[in-house]
């Protein structure tokens, strides 16, 4: 069996405990003896790292997920304390034939992961740290920071000097910077700069043979790091461009819609933001399809953000047109750029950052324009299915339009993300609490109805998907561009740099 039970390894964990507990504190301990024999990778790792088995508060606490769907599966926990634990661990893995994988946010939620059925768990959270260089011209980012950490640490810095700091992180403040950014990574400030992936000026990896390595624009493996990062190592730290800060004001307006208005408000955001490319760089649209009983409690209401950057208040040029529309409410609200994931209800404290036990399947698609017909057909499906107090009425559908001036400006073919030329990133979240197949069926059908209407009404050939929010089935090239150069670029790499595959759970390449 590749799983020992739950009551064999707790058992082995308190014989361990007590066996070494002259040099290790309680709980940070698992199992010697067995096919694990952790008590020889305990030896070769730093005081700082611990261990957890299954039956301790601090096993369960670090293996819960935010999207329980298909859930990578666990035998034992190891917190690294530095890079050397985590080459120490892969390559413990390697000689006893473990799988591995290393966890951050645990925010993913790739059908893919459930692969794991058994093995080791890397939680990278004590490698979080933010250097700033001398110059004021990078950061070095410990590979477990969280983007909230990375944004407050930065501000608060520049607060101390007078000159404030950024750089591009996640829009969501409970991922981590690197999870995203692997995958190329979208951020509030990328109409400036470009994807968080385009940041990176070198990364600290462990490699699939437990090797460490760093690596840059020198190294064949750097094209692939940005946008296909998962399959290739586990970046212990990552030195990424930061910048001064424009502007210390943003605003936003937030403004709601029956779902009647569903046609208007679509075609409106096209006219205004989208048709010519006419959306500043330091303007964002945003907006929800969601239940709000106050709003509406009989369907879905569409929650529609216009947010600028360097005011303190949104122009009316760019709200007006929706006002004209007739929405059930709007507020305007001025802060800061921290003031953002609060604002959009992705703070670390808002309801979808919060790991509570349910299901969260998305079905991500890139989109140039709103095809303001299938966003009809899209809604009426969405409405009937996660109305009142059905079982998908925690669903959410994303509709992300982030300024791209930045993304476009990057040659397209200088890294393994291909989807420059989109202006919408846009996904169902299907939430529901699980139940048995029969409901992961149905949330996956409806789902896929979904993005499926979208797609036909693109007018494209091809489906594209954004990985980090990928539901697990899709194709290689809706993951990685359809060019046959690209996919034939992967695989050479993948051959040369983990030929066995161990990077292969999180939207494998091979």
């Amino acid at each position: 069996m590749h799983r020992l039970t739950i009551e064999v390894i707790t058992a082995m964990c308190a014989w361990a405990i007590s066996a070494v507990g002259q040099s290790v504190s309680t709980g940070r301990l698992c199992p010697q003896g067995g096919p694990y024999n952790m008590i020889e990778l305990v030896k070769k790792l730093s005081p700082a790292a611990r261990i957890y088995c299954p039956g301790t508060e601090e096993f369960e606490e670090a293996s819960i997920r935010w999207s329980v769907l298909e859930e990578p599966k666990v035998n034992v926990i190891v917190v690294p304390g530095t890079v050397d634990d985590v080459a120490e661990t892969v390559k413990f893995a390697n000689q006893r034939k473990l799988p591995f994988l290393a966890y951050n946010g645990a925010h993913g939620a790739v059908t893919t992961l459930g692969k794991m059925d058994h093995g080791i768990e890397i939680l990278m959270h004590q490698l979080s740290s933010v250097e700033i260089a001398k110059d004021g011209k990078t950061a070095k980012v410990g590979g477990g920071t969280m983007s909230k950490t990375v944004t407050d640490t930065l501000w608060e810095a520049g607060k101390q000097t007078g000159k404030l700091m950024i750089t591009v992180t996640g829009a969501c403040e409970c991922v981590s910077l690197l999870g995203p950014g692997l995958g190329g990574g979208h951020g509030w400030l990328q109409g400036h700069y470009g994807l968080i992936a385009d940041q990176f000026v070198s990364m600290d990896i462990v490699m699939a043979d437990g090797s460490r390595t760093i690596i840059d624009k020198t190294s064949s493996l750097w094209w692939a790091m940005k946008g296909a990062g998962h399959n290739f190592g586990i970046v212990t730290a990552v030195t990424t461009k930061i910048y001064d800060i424009k502007h210390r004001d943003w605003a936003i307006e937030t403004l709601v819609f029956g779902g009647d208005k569903v046609e208007a408000v679509y075609q409106a955001a096209n006219d205004h933001f989208l048709t010519n490319k006419t959306q500043p760089v330091d303007v964002i649209h945003w907006s929800y399809w969601l239940n709000n009983l106050d709003a509406n409690p009989n369907k879905p209401v569409i929650i529609f953000y216009v947010i600028q950057e360097g005011v303190k208040a949104v122009d009316t040029v760019y709200t007006k047109p929706f006002h004209d529309i007739g929405p059930l409410s709007a507020e305007a609200v001025g802060g800061s750029y921290t003031d953002l994931a609060e604002w959009t209800d992705i703070s670390t404290s808002a309801p979808p950052c919060q790991k509570a036990g349910l299901a969260n399947p998305r079905f991500p698609i890139y989109l140039e324009l709103y095809n303001v017909t299938a966003q009809r057909k899209a809604y009426d499906l969405f409405a009937s299915a996660a109305r009142g107090s059905s079982t998908f009425s925690r669903s959410v559908f994303m509709f992300e339009g982030y300024s791209m001036q930045g993304v476009q400006g990057i040659d397209p073919e200088s890294t393994a993300f291909a989807f420059r030329d989109a202006n919408l990133l846009v996904a169902p979240l299907i939430t529901y609490l699980p139940a048995d197949s029969d409901l992961d069926k149905r949330a996956a059908k409806l789902g896929e109805q979904l993005r499926q209407i979208l797609y036909e009404g693109s007018g494209r050939k091809e489906l594209r998907a954004y990985i980090n929010y990928s539901y697990g089935d899709e194709t290689l090239q809706q993951w990685y561009g359809n060019e046959k150069w690209r996919q034939d670029r992967l695989q050479a790499l993948k051959r040369k740099y983990d030929p066995e595959g161990k990077f292969s759970f999180y939207a494998p390449i091979a």
